[in-house]
């Protein structure tokens, strides 16, 4: 790979392909493969990584909200796409797009009837999606018969899917809450199976699931964060690859004497003579003020160098007194010999935050 010469993010596409493989590898042949592309693709280029996953054959995407779908729409997607939060406000665009909602409250489950039926659809797909036990979006378990019986009573909508979410799948010390939670989907489905008279895909488990409870894998299974290169432990992270690789220079280094203060506020003030490297990133780009103050680190040379003082709105200045470099080095921010995992834990902050968070002002550069 040629040396950085500004900041860019890589994104690494037979690492994608890596990443969906091994994840794959845990199904068994008829389950789906749900790819959540939402904020940006995890903060690295939706559309490329939509299209490249399409020719994999992934079955389904999901995004956030409809502007997401939209724009996977327009740059050619014609896979279906689960919308996870739509708002009454984009029932129009949605139908318009071919995009399919989750339904996940009486007032959304109605107005989205009202809309498919103003805008004369029948059997228009829709997913359903139900709460038991994250307690942010969903119907409850006991709402199954009414759900039935209103879908009975209209031809607008016909559900493709019924859903749920895990909220602990990652942490092992809470199996018994997870296997509580897969209880309850399975009471479910058991339900909508005896009352509904076509069959829906029924699907619960995210990236942990999928490789911590093959036994709730059921009709389909969706993956965010595997696919990007992150497996919630250290035993599956040694499968995964990180796609993407955060890089930018050094472009300026500065001497500084015992007692000089770097950055705004002064936030660090040198004990001794020290060599300072000012690099072109900064929280306009996603390296949030979080880092700084001996929170964070960059990789100069395969070195460590912590940042100091506080950062920026488009730089960030890290200590390099022990480094041998010089302006215009490659500077590694994460990737996949630099964890975006440890770099975010040192601010007390997860990975999801941290890849989620660089700009699209970021020039990216796709390696195939």
């Amino acid at each position: 790979m040629p040396k950085a010469q500004e900041t860019v993010l890589e994104i690494d596409l037979k690492a994608l392909k890596h990443n969906f493989e091994y994840l794959k590898s845990k199904l068994n042949n008829t389950t789906k493969f749900l790819a959540v592309a939402k904020a940006f693709a995890y903060g690295n280029d939706a559309n490329t990584i939509a299209k490249y996953l399409e020719g994999l054959n992934v079955e389904y995407f999901a995004v956030a909200y409809t502007n997401e779908g939209v724009a996977l729409r327009k740059a050619g997607i014609k896979t279906p796409i689960l919308v996870l939060h739509p708002l009454s406000a984009n029932f129009k665009a949605i139908i318009e797009h071919r995009l399919e909602p989750s339904l996940y409250s009486w007032k959304i489950f109605n107005e989205f009837i009202s809309a498919a039926s103003i805008e004369n659809q029948t059997h228009y797909p829709v997913h359903i999606k139900f709460n038991t036990g994250l307690n942010r979006l969903g119907f409850n378990e006991h709402d199954v018969d009414n759900i039935i019986s209103k879908l009975n009573d209209t031809s607008a909508i016909q559900v493709t899917s019924i859903f749920s979410h895990l909220a602990a799948s990652e942490d092992l010390n809470e199996k018994a809450f997870t296997l509580k939670q897969v209880d309850s989907f399975k009471n479910i489905i058991n339900n909508v199976l005896a009352k509904l008279d076509y069959k829906p895909m029924f699907h619960l488990c995210n990236t942990s699931g999928i490789l911590n409870y093959p036994e709730a894998h059921f009709d389909m299974v969706r993956s965010g964060i595997g696919l990007y290169g992150f497996g919630n432990s250290k035993k599956e992270n040694k499968h995964l690859k990180p796609i993407a690789t955060l890089k930018t220079v050094i472009s300026q280094i500065h001497t500084i004497k015992k007692g000089a203060s770097v950055g705004y506020n002064r936030g660090f003030k040198s004990d001794s003579e020290q060599k300072i490297a000012t690099l072109p990133i900064g929280h306009a780009d996603g390296i949030g003020r979080q880092y700084g103050q001996g929170n964070g680190f960059v990789f100069i040379n395969s070195k460590r160098a912590p940042i100091v003082g506080n950062v920026c709105m488009d730089m960030i200045m890290v200590n390099v007194t022990d480094i041998d470099c010089n302006e215009g080095d490659e500077v590694i921010v994460f990737g996949q010999n630099a964890s975006a995992e440890a770099l975010a834990e040192t601010a007390n902050t997860i990975s999801y935050e941290l890849i989620t968070a660089i700009s699209q002002r970021i020039k990216r550069i796709i390696l195939r």
